[in-house]
């Protein structure tokens, strides 16, 4: 057997390990949770862990039956101090990488939520990503004044 042959031979267990790790190949959410608002009829605001599969992507849409519409913001520092809050059309999530959506940060403003929708229940909420692959994850509902859930 020829230098190249045992070479390839001593690489394989390491090729077949690396194809079959548990990375992702798609972008996942995950610990997705919603915060109801403090005053009824205002918009609930969503979160949650988003993984970055194989290559570079962005959160593009999130939905959730009945909700009447989902945004994209992102919150910032202004210059004289006070916090404010845009829209915005994607959420990049690296390749490999872990995105966050919290409070002070990139999340989702849940507008027109149903009536059902109650502190102690669940929401659906699909994360759908440029590359086209969608994700669906069972969303914690809290009270606007209770603690996020671990």
């Amino acid at each position: 057997m020829g230098d190249d042959a045992m070479r390839m031979m001593a690489l394989a267990p390491v090729l077949i390990l690396a194809a079959c790790s548990g990375a992702p190949q798609a972008p996942v959410a995950g610990d997705a949770y919603v915060r109801l608002a403090a005053v009824p009829g205002r918009p609930a605001a969503g979160y949650a862990v988003l993984h970055g599969g194989a290559k570079d992507a962005a959160l593009v849409q999130i939905t959730a039956p009945g909700v009447a519409r989902i945004e994209l913001h992102n919150s910032r520092m202004t210059g004289n101090g006070m916090m404010a809050m845009d829209a915005v059309k994607a959420v990049p999530v690296p390749k490999a990488g872990t995105v966050k959506l919290a409070p002070g940060g990139f999340h989702a403003m849940l507008f027109g939520l149903p009536a059902g929708v109650t502190p102690n229940g669940k929401l659906p909420l699909t994360f759908r990503f440029d590359d086209g692959s969608a994700v669906e994850v069972p969303a914690t509902v809290i009270g606007a004044g209770e603690a996020a859930p671990e």
